[in-house]
C-alpha cells in the first residue's frame, strides 16, 4: 500500500520538531510583513506552532490565527490544504471554515492598514525559512477538553465529516500526494516504528497487539475502500461551535494541516475517535456521528467493516505518536504532553469493546447487515434425553413479566432460581431463559450506565441430569466435562450455555447487544429447547424479544411513532427520545432493556410505583364490585371520613372527583354557587389545570404561551408572590400581600367583588416557592371581606410533601374554605376531592346533583384508604421531612460550587433548583435546563424542567425515596454540571 509522495514522507523524515519560535520574533515578522501591529497568544500545536493574533489596539475579535507550518512540509501541499478549505466553503456556504485571509489593500482591521496580497509568506526566521500564513479566526471556540458531549453534538461532528468528505471527493491537488503518519493506510507502519520508544513495556504489548489485528481486517478490506482528499483531522480540536439549546454545537472547521488522499472512510474514523475520550463516553457513544454521516454520505458494507478497527489503528498511532513527540521535543511541547492521557483513554475506549461486535452494532444502528452474523449450522450437539417429559418451559423475566412483582427483580438470580425451580416441581423436563430478551433480573437499582441484561447465550435448569456431546463451538458454564470431552449437567442446577464465541460474556449491556447477538449463535436448538418458544405458565404476555431489545436503545422509536398516529400531538411526551418505560418500583423506573432510572418527577406516587398494598386493595374490590358512587357502600363513606378527618374545622364535607383538574374545576364551581357571583382572582405564573374554569385561572405561560392574552374577563390575576425572582424580593416579598388584598377590594369596589380566591399554597409551578410569611392570611381577609370563599388548591403541596406540614396552608397559618386536592391522594390511581364546609357545599344543590363516575367509586375509594393506611404504616410525612431536609442541603452545598445555581427552594420532598445564567440579574438558564434534564436521564435520573422560564429542576420524587437515591440524585447532578450536558 506504499504511495509515491512527491511531498512529505514521515517516513523518510523520521523526526519532526515543532518550530519553536519566541512570541516577540513572530510578532515582528507579522509586523514587518503583513502592518499588523498585534499581541500574540501561543495556541498548542504537536508539530506546528500557532498564536492568535489580536490587534494591539482593539479589543474587538482576533484578527486571525498564525499558524507556521512544520518545516518538512512543502509549498504545493500548503496550497493543497488552501485549496481543500476554500472547496468546502464554497460547497457548504452555512459552514464556518477557516481559510488563508488576504486583501486587495483597501480594507482596514483596527485602524491598521495591511499590506495587499495573501497572508501567506516564508519567512526567515532563527529556526531558517518557515511558511506562515494568516488563517481566518472563527469564534465560538472548540470542543478541546474532556468535557461531556451531548449525542447532538456528536451527531454534528458526523455531519461535518460527510459534509468534508461529500465536497473534497473530486478535488485533485499534487499536494495530496504525501506519506503522513496520521493517515491510516500507514497505520501499521507507524505503530511498528513508534511503538519500541513507547516507555511502558505492558501498554506497548497492547498497542501493538490491537493494533496488529486491526490492521489484519482492514488489509483484506483496503481494496475494497475508496480514496479520495480527506481532511484526516476533524476532530473535537479542529470545529468550532455555537450556542444552541443550551449547548454548543460544532458549525464549522479549522486546521487543515493534515489534508492528504486516503481512504474516505478515514475522515468519519478519526472524528469519531476524537469522541471517546470525553466524559461519560464509550463506543456506542459515537453512533449519532455514524447515523449523522451516514445519512448524508453512505457507507458500503466494506466501510462499515473497516470503520471499527480503523479507530483502534487510530487510537494506537495517537498514543505511539503522542509519546515519541514528547520524547523528541524533550518535555518542550507541553500541548503534545497534555494530550498522553486523552490519547491513552481513546485507544482504551477503542479496545473495550470487541472490533467485530462494534461493526455489527454499527451495522444494526445504520439498519444494515452485519456481515458478521453466523448460521447455527456451524456446530451441533446432541443432548442424552433425560427422564422427564413433556415441553421445556420458557421463563420470563423481563420488564413485562407477571411474575416479577413489585422489586421482585432486586432478587435477581435467586428469583430466577425461585422460578425454574417451581417449573421442574411441577413436571417440566426443563426451564429455561431465552437469548436476546433483557431481564429485569440481572438490572442493578441505580447506576450512571445502563447494566448488562442482554443474555447471548441461554440459562437451563434440567430435572434430571444431562450428558451433552461436547462441540468446540459450545460453552456452558456450571457444568464439567468427562474424559471424552462430554458435558455432564446436574440435575435442578443452572447452567449457562453460550455457542460460536469463546470467551464471551453471557450477559452484555443492550447498546452493544446487536452486536454480541450477531457474532454469537443461540445454543437453544443443540439443547433442545424451542428458540422460539412462546413464554411459558406464569410468563407475561407480552415477553420481550430481541427486536424489542434493539429499539429501547434507540429510544423506543417505533412506539413512539405508533403514540404519534394514534394519540393526539398536543399531548406531549417527556423528553425527544424517551426511553420504553413499563415498570417502576418505589423511586424507580425501568425500560424495556432492563435500565433502571430514578424518578425525581413523580408527585402522583408519593408511595412509590408497584405498590403492593394499592395493588392489591383496587384488585380485590374490582373482584367484588365497582360502580358509581350514588350506590350505598362502605368504602366510598369510610374514605369521606377519613379525608375530613385530614383537615382542620369548620372543613367537614367531601366532593369526590377523578383529578387535580376537575378538583379545581368543582371548587370554583362550588364557590360561583355559594356566592352568586362569576369573578375570580387568581395568581400569575400558576398552573390549576385543563378543565374550562381551571385553565381560565391557570396564567402559566409554560403550560400556555397564550395564557395571558386568553383570559376570560371574569379571571383577574393578581402579581405572582415570587420572593426570588419577582418584582419584590426577599424582605421586600411581604408587599405582595397588601396589594393583592387592594386589588381584590378594587374589584369590590368597582362593582365585582370575587366569588373567590384561587392559589396554590406553596408557590410550585413557579419551581416549589414558599409563599411570603402571612400571605395568605392577608389575601384571604380580603376577599372574605368582600363576601368571597377562599380556595386552596393543594393538588401537589397537599398529602405531607412538604414534611413539616400534611397541607400547605397549614405553613401559612390559615383554613381556607374550600380545599382542591389530587394526585398524591390514588397513588397513580385517578382519584381527587373537594373538600368544604356542609353550608358551603350545600349550596351547591343549586346546579343540580353532583357525582363522578369513578371519582368516589369503590375501586377509586379502597385506593384512596390504602394510600391513607401507607402514609401512617410508613411514616411517609416525617421521612419526606428527613429526607428532604437532607436533600436540600446537599443541594444547596452544590449552589457553593456550581455558579449555574441560582437557589434551591421548597420544603420537604417539594423542591426547585434554579438555574440562572447571571446571579445579579438572575436571566434564566432555560436552554441549559433542558439539556441539563436530557444528560441526567443518560445518567439514570428523570427529571424535568418546571416554571414559567422552564428553568427550575421539578425535584418532586416520591415520598418513599431513599437516603441512597437522593444522594444519587445530587452525585448525578453534580457530575453533569461538572463534565456538561
Amino acid at each position: 500500500m506504499s504511495t509515491v509522495a512527491p511531498g512529505f514522507d514521515f517516513f523518510a523524515v523520521g523526526e519532526l520538531p515543532a518550530p519553536n519560535l519566541s512570541t516577540d520574533e513572530v510578532t515582528a515578522i507579522v509586523a514587518a510583513e503583513w502592518g499588523l501591529d498585534v499581541v500574540l497568544e501561543p495556541l498548542g500545536s504537536q508539530q506546528d506552532q500557532n498564536f492568535v493574533a489580536r490587534a494591539r489596539d482593539a479589543a474587538a475579535l482576533p484578527l486571525g490565527v498564525v499558524k507556521i507550518t512544520n518545516p518538512a512540509f512543502t509549498a504545493t501541499e500548503l496550497a493543497a490544504q488552501d485549496a481543500a478549505a476554500e472547496r468546502i466553503a464554497a460547497a457548504w456556504p452555512e459552514l464556518r471554515v477557516a481559510t488563508t485571509t488576504s486583501t486587495d489593500g483597501d480594507g482596514t482591521v483596527a485602524g491598521t492598514g495591511p499590506r495587499p496580497g495573501p497572508r501567506s509568506i516564508v519567512a526567515e526566521t532563527s529556526e531558517g525559512p518557515l511558511a506562515m500564513r494568516l488563517l481566518s479566526f472563527l469564534d465560538g471556540g472548540t470542543l478541546t477538553g474532556d468535557a461531556h458531549l451531548a449525542p447532538a453534538a456528536v451527531a454534528r461532528l458526523g455531519e461535518l465529516a460527510a459534509k468534508s468528505s461529500l465536497a473534497l471527493a473530486g478535488l485533485e491537488h499534487p499536494g495530496l500526494e504525501r506519506v503522513l503518519q496520521w493517515d491510516p493506510r500507514f497505520a501499521d507502519r507507524v505503530v511498528a516504528l513508534l511503538a519500541p520508544h513507547h516507555p511502558d513495556p505492558a501498554r506497548r504489548e497492547r498497542l501493538v497487539a490491537a493494533a496488529e489485528s486491526a490492521w489484519a481486517t482492514v488489509a483484506g478490506l483496503a481494496d475494497e475502500l475508496p480514496q479520495q482528499a480527506v481532511h484526516l483531522d476533524l476532530t473535537d480540536d479542529n470545529v468550532v461551535c455555537r450556542a444552541e439549546g443550551g449547548r454548543r454545537l460544532p458549525d464549522g472547521m479549522i486546521d487543515f494541516g493534515d489534508v492528504t488522499r486516503s481512504w474516505a472512510v478515514a475522515e468519519l474514523a478519526i472524528t469519531i475517535s476524537s469522541v471517546l475520550h470525553h466524559a461519560g463516553a464509550e463506543p456506542a457513544s459515537v453512533l449519532p456521528a455514524v447515523r449523522a454521516f451516514h445519512e448524508l454520505r453512505p457507507l458500503s458494507a466494506s466501510e462499515v467493516a473497516a470503520l471499527w478497527p480503523l479507530v483502534v489503528l487510530r487510537g494506537a498511532v495517537l498514543v505511539v505518536s503522542g509519546e515519541h513527540q514528547v520524547q523528541l521535543d524533550g518535555g518542550a511541547n507541553a500541548y503534545a504532553a497534555a494530550g498522553l492521557d486523552r490519547e491513552w483513554r481513546i485507544f482504551e475506549q477503542a479496545c473495550s469493546v470487541p472490533a467485530d461486535v462494534m461493526t455489527a452494532v454499527i451495522a444494526d444502528a445504520l439498519g444494515l447487515a452485519s456481515g458478521a452474523e453466523r448460521s447455527a449450522t456451524t456446530a451441533s450437539s446432541t443432548p442424552s434425553p433425560g427422564a422427564s417429559s413433556g415441553d421445556p418451559l420458557r421463563l420470563d423475566v423481563s420488564v413485562f413479566a407477571d411474575a416479577v412483582d413489585g422489586g421482585a427483580w432486586q432478587d435477581g438470580e435467586a428469583l430466577e432460581e425461585r422460578l425454574a425451580l417451581d417449573a421442574l416441581d411441577a413436571g417440566a423436563p426443563a426451564a429455561w431463559l431465552p437469548r436476546g430478551a433483557p431481564r429485569l433480573t440481572a438490572s442493578r437499582t441505580l447506576a450512571p450506565v445502563s447494566p448488562a441484561t442482554v443474555p447471548i447465550g441461554v440459562d437451563v435448569w434440567y430435572a434430571e441430569t444431562q450428558r451433552l456431546e461436547a462441540s468446540e463451538h459450545l460453552e456452558i458454564d456450571g457444568a464439567a466435562q468427562d474424559a471424552d470431552g462430554v458435558w455432564i449437567v446436574p440435575a435442578r442446577t443452572r447452567i449457562r450455555a453460550r455457542l460460536g464465541r469463546a470467551g464471551a460474556p453471557h450477559l452484555v449491556r443492550p447498546e452493544y447487544a446487536a452486536g454480541w447477538l450477531a457474532v454469537t449463535l443461540d445454543p437453544a436448538p443443540m439443547l433442545e429447547l424451542e428458540a422460539d418458544a412462546g413464554a411459558g405458565a406464569g410468563a407475561g404476555a407480552g415477553a420481550e424479544t430481541i427486536a424489542g431489545a434493539r429499539a429501547s436503545t434507540a429510544g423506543g422509536k417505533a412506539l413512539l411513532d405508533r403514540r404519534s398516529a394514534a394519540f393526539a400531538e398536543v399531548q406531549e411526551h417527556y423528553y425527544d427520545a424517551p426511553p420504553q418505560v413499563e415498570r417502576g418500583w418505589r423511586e424507580h423506573l425501568a425500560d424495556t432493556g432492563g435500565r433502571v432510572y430514578l424518578d425525581m418527577v413523580n408527585n402522583v406516587t408519593p408511595l412509590g410505583h408497584g405498590h403492593l398494598g394499592v395493588a392489591a386493595a383496587v384488585n380485590r374490590q374490582l373482584r367484588r364490585l365497582n360502580t358509581n358512587s350514588r350506590f350505598n357502600y362502605e368504602a366510598v363513606v369510610e374514605f369521606s371520613e377519613r379525608l375530613a378527618g385530614l383537615v382542620p374545622e369548620p372543613l367537614d364535607t367531601v366532593f369526590l372527583v377523578n383529578s387535580g383538574s376537575e378538583a379545581t374545576d368543582l371548587a370554583i364551581r362550588v364557590a360561583l354557587a355559594a356566592t352568586g357571583r362569576r369573578d375570580v382572582v387568581s395568581v400569575l405564573e400558576a398552573y390549576h389545570g385543563w378543565t374550562y374554569a381551571s385553565d381560565a385561572v391557570s396564567t402559566s405561560t409554560a403550560d400556555n404561551p397564550n395564557a395571558l392574552e386568553t383570559r376570560p374577563d371574569w379571571v383577574h390575576a393578581v402579581e405572582a408572590p415570587n420572593s426570588f425572582r419577582g418584582r419584590y424580593r426577599g424582605s421586600d416579598a411581604t408587599r405582595y400581600a397588601p396589594e393583592a388584598a387592594a386589588r381584590i377590594r378594587e374589584l369590590a369596589a368597582a362593582g365585582r367583588p370575587p366569588a373567590a380566591f384561587i392559589a396554590e399554597t406553596f408557590y410550585g409551578n413557579a419551581g416549589g416557592i414558599p409563599l411570603p410569611d402571612g400571605y395568605l392570611a392577608e389575601v384571604y381577609a380580603a376577599v372574605r371581606e368582600a363576601g368571597g370563599l377562599a380556595i386552596a388548591d393543594e393538588v401537589q403541596a397537599g398529602y405531607g410533601r412538604l414534611g413539616d406540614w400534611f397541607w400547605g396552608f397549614e405553613q401559612q397559618g390559615v383554613v381556607p374554605d374550600v380545599v382542591a386536592v389530587a394526585k398524591a391522594m390514588g397513588n397513580g390511581h385517578p382519584l381527587g376531592a373537594v373538600i368544604t364546609t356542609r353550608e358551603i357545599a350545600a349550596t351547591f344543590r343549586s346546579q343540580g346533583y353532583f357525582f363522578s363516575s369513578t371519582g368516589g367509586s369503590p375501586a377509586s375509594s379502597v385506593a384512596g384508604l390504602a394510600v391513607l393506611d401507607a402514609y401512617a404504616a410508613d411514616g411517609l410525612q416525617g421521612h419526606a421531612a428527613e429526607i428532604g431536609r437532607q436533600l436540600k442541603q446537599d443541594l444547596e452545598e452544590l449552589a457553593t460550587r456550581h455558579p449555574l445555581i441560582g437557589a434551591v427552594h421548597g420544603l420537604g420532598l417539594y423542591l426547585g433548583v434554579e438555574f440562572v445564567r447571571d446571579h445579579e440579574t438572575l436571566e434564566p438558564a432555560t436552554e441549559e435546563t433542558r439539556a441539563i434534564c436530557d444528560r441526567l436521564l443518560e445518567l439514570g435520573v428523570v427529571m424535568q424542567p418546571t416554571g414559567d422560564h422552564q428553568n427550575v429542576l421539578k425535584t418532586k420524587p416520591p415520598l418513599c425515596i431513599e437516603a441512597g437515591s437522593a444522594d444519587f440524585f445530587v452525585e448525578m447532578l453534580d457530575r453533569v454540571l461538572t463534565e456538561g450536558w
